[in-house]
């Protein structure tokens, strides 16, 4: 396995976008874009992605705007542009997508076949391209529920983790209120006020609390780290929280959800004690509401006990082995046509 680093431009004009990828060795069964959620970074994916590629499969992941390595100049954390904030989030995705599978047209399927010259990069060229699949947690969720309604087509699979559904009417409310503060305080300042409403929640339902993040995980040395790393658990400005309640607020847009190709294979992971899915309430209404569009083969796992990072959990490791069964049922078979809960 090889793990780089690079760049790639922003949506926005400005930024450089940081990414990794971790590319095993050979040519790789598929490929898994993971798109990261709120207030952490694409390396924290780092022990699923070198599980992954043990495997055979090829993982990349970019760090948001206002995120991790992708700061703009002047600008704070949880910032994250402008202009366009949603759109920009859900064409950075899409760059790194292109990005991707050029990179295999054009034959760089490896760095053995970067090496060896034009001959060896006209045979990968030739070789099929990859199969595509994307995997979006959290904040993540529903920057991947967005870029499947304008660029689903073409991809092998979905996984939505962590993912949530907000009543429309709060969701309505939090965004006048947002783009009041910004009107009184500025877009880059940092609201305490919206950032209580967001999460001062998530620990009610949990015993004798450590920290404020127990929500994110049973496993108290993954929390102990999340909060001792100055990369993450920053508190959003209110540009960053006006763009997360505007993603989440266009999933109830008919006309978008359109979009979505109607025979992409889709799995909802959750676990049944994170807040954010409303303890996997809100991720059964997401997945129904699925149904209701349509789709032909939408699945959804609810782990129990679990919170809300089951990349970190304390059965992470059966829930990296379910991930990976799911991705290679689905890379063989192109999916199972069904309605089936786990």
């Amino acid at each position: 396995m090889k793990k780089r680093e690079f760049y790639y431009p922003s949506a926005d004009g400005k930024t450089q976008i940081h990414a990794l990828e971790w590319r095993p060795d050979g040519d790789p069964v598929c490929i898994l874009q993971i798109v990261h959620g709120m207030a952490e970074y694409a390396d924290r994916y780092d022990r699923l992605a070198r599980f992954l590629s043990d495997r055979g499969i090829l993982v990349v992941g970019h760090d948001h705007l206002g995120h991790g390595k992708s700061v703009g100049e002047n600008h704070p954390y949880g910032y994250f542009c402008h202009e366009n904030a949603p759109d920009v989030l859900v064409e950075d995705v899409h760059a790194l997508r292109v990005r991707q599978q050029a990179g295999f047209a054009a034959g760089e399927s490896g760095s053995a076949d970067r090496q060896a010259g034009s001959a060896a990069r006209q045979a990968a060229a030739e070789r099929p391209q990859p199969p595509y699949l994307m995997l979006g947690h959290s904040m993540g969720s529903f920057i991947l529920r967005n870029y499947l309604c304008r660029y689903g087509e073409g991809l092998c699979g979905a996984v939505i983790m962590g993912t949530g559904m907000q009543p429309e009417g709060l969701l309505q409310i939090s965004l006048r209120l947002a783009r009041i503060l910004k009107a009184l305080q500025g877009e880059k300042h940092k609201s305490g006020l919206l950032n209580a409403l967001a999460f001062g929640s998530y620990d009610r339902k949990i015993s004798h609390p450590v920290s404020a993040m127990d929500w994110l995980s049973r496993d108290e040395s993954e929390v102990a780290k999340y909060n001792a790393d100055p990369l993450c658990g920053f508190t959003f400005t209110i540009n960053g929280f006006e763009t997360l309640f505007t993603l989440i607020d266009r999933l109830y847009e008919e006309k978008r959800l359109a979009g979505m190709p109607r025979r992409l294979p889709v799995r909802f992971l959750s676990g049944e004690m994170d807040p954010v899915g409303d303890y996997g309430r809100a991720v059964r209404r997401v997945y129904d509401s699925f149904l209701r569009m349509g789709m032909t083969d939408v699945s959804m796992k609810l782990y129990e006990n679990d919170r809300h990072e089951l990349v970190n959990e304390a059965d992470r490791d059966r829930v990296w082995q379910d991930l990976y069964e799911w991705i290679m049922q689905t890379v063989q078979t192109g999916g199972r046509p069904g309605k089936e809960k786990d």
